[in-house]
């Protein structure tokens, strides 16, 4: 007569278990996740879980414990950007940044208008600052052979190369890879998240990249690898190769030097991080290698000559002067800068983040994509 009570007993048992389980094998917005998800070993491109705010309570109280990074967001943008400027800074807030308040730091060559003040400041959640150029940071220096100089535009206007004849767009080039850190309103930080007008952050940032980069000893992050327009940068290289055998004590050991040439550094394969989005340390384009580096390919009139970028300029740098696992793909940060695009193609990870982009249409495996090569280097 007592079976019943046992047999509901039992029953209560399994039906507890069950719901342990499945409660265990899903995660926080009730999506399934298998139990070998958490067994298998983590992607080295990934942020690790405790670095997301949203995803275990006692991390969220663990990272907003520590407050933020002494790092910023810095724009470098005219008065006439003013409304992609906005729409910029309106989608770092929305996905990111209104949870965590970072600075901005916009800079012009000339000075902002109030006009361009009072609408970029309504839509940030921090501080913002405005800061101008100095116009030694800036205008082609006075020692540069201008006829030398137009004759270099002049092939590569004839060669359709795009932004082949003007002189401001070498000027932000320069600008950007020897002077934006020096600048006084930069100088308060260490770390930066390099913004443009008009772009596009597709998926929500529930991590903070400035605390893993400072918590892993990153010094450069990206999302987007390419190649370079060989006809902007022919010199370029045999001037890199004539640095490292004046400076070896500047090459790190573990560097990334594989990631850019495939025999040894005979020759450049132009691949390189896109630069319009970057978190870095601004501590190692401060430091001595990156110093010396610059001035002398400064010295060599590349900027004004040919028509180099920084993106090619910063990308050398990291890949030589700092540790191979220094340098970090952000695989989670949705990202777009027209008309190019990355779009995070793990399923868990396209959902997790509520992302608004088609992985399909990510540019990471395109033909013009240096992405295949990062994968061959870090062995993925």
């Amino acid at each position: 007569m007592h079976t019943a009570p046992r047999y509901f007993l039992v029953v209560l048992a399994i039906v507890v278990s069950v719901h342990y389980i499945l409660s265990f094998t899903h995660d926080g917005y009730g999506r399934a996740t298998s139990i070998s998800r958490f067994m298998r070993p983590r992607p080295d491109n990934t942020v690790p879980d405790e670095y997301y705010t949203n995803h275990l309570i006692n991390s969220s109280l663990h990272i907003a414990s520590r407050g933020r990074a002494n790092a910023t967001f810095v724009i470098l943008a005219r008065n006439s950007d003013l409304e992609n400027t906005v729409r910029s800074i309106r989608r770092i807030e929305d996905r990111f940044n209104t949870r965590h308040h970072y600075p901005f730091v916009l800079l012009n060559d000339e000075p902002f208008t109030e006009e361009f003040k009072r609408r970029v400041s309504a839509v940030v959640s921090g501080q913002i600052m405005y800061g101008q150029v100095p116009r030694e940071h800036w205008e082609q220096p006075a020692w540069i052979d201008e006829d030398l100089a137009t004759k270099g535009r002049d092939a590569l206007v004839a060669d359709n190369v795009i932004y082949g004849g003007s002189v401001s767009y070498r000027n932000m080039c320069r600008f950007n890879s020897g002077f934006f850190f020096k600048h006084p309103l930069m100088e308060q930080f260490r770390w930066y998240w390099r913004i443009e007008p008009d772009v596009h952050f597709h998926c929500d940032i529930n991590f903070d990249p400035f605390l893993f980069m400072q918590d892993r000893n990153k010094v450069y992050g990206w999302t987007i690898t390419m190649y370079e327009f060989d006809k902007t940068i022919p010199s370029l290289w045999g001037h890199v190769r004539d640095f490292i055998k004046l400076h070896p004590e500047h090459i790190a050991k573990d560097n990334a030097l594989g990631f850019m040439t495939h025999d040894n550094g005979e020759r450049y394969n132009l691949c390189h991080f896109w630069s319009n989005f970057e978190i870095a340390d601004m501590n190692f384009w401060r430091g001595k290698a990156y110093q010396d580096f610059f001035e002398y390919l400064d010295s060599k009139g590349g900027f004004y000559y040919e028509r180099w970028g920084d993106a090619p300029v910063h990308s050398i740098a990291a890949g030589l002067f700092a540790h191979r696992d220094q340098l970090h793909f952000f695989e989670e940060i949705g990202y777009e800068h027209n008309p190019y695009t990355h779009c995070p193609k793990d399923p868990d990870m396209w959902r997790k983040n509520r992302c608004g982009c088609e992985p399909s249409r990510s540019f990471d495996y395109d033909g013009y994509s240096c992405m295949r090569q990062w994968d061959e280097f870090v062995g993925n």
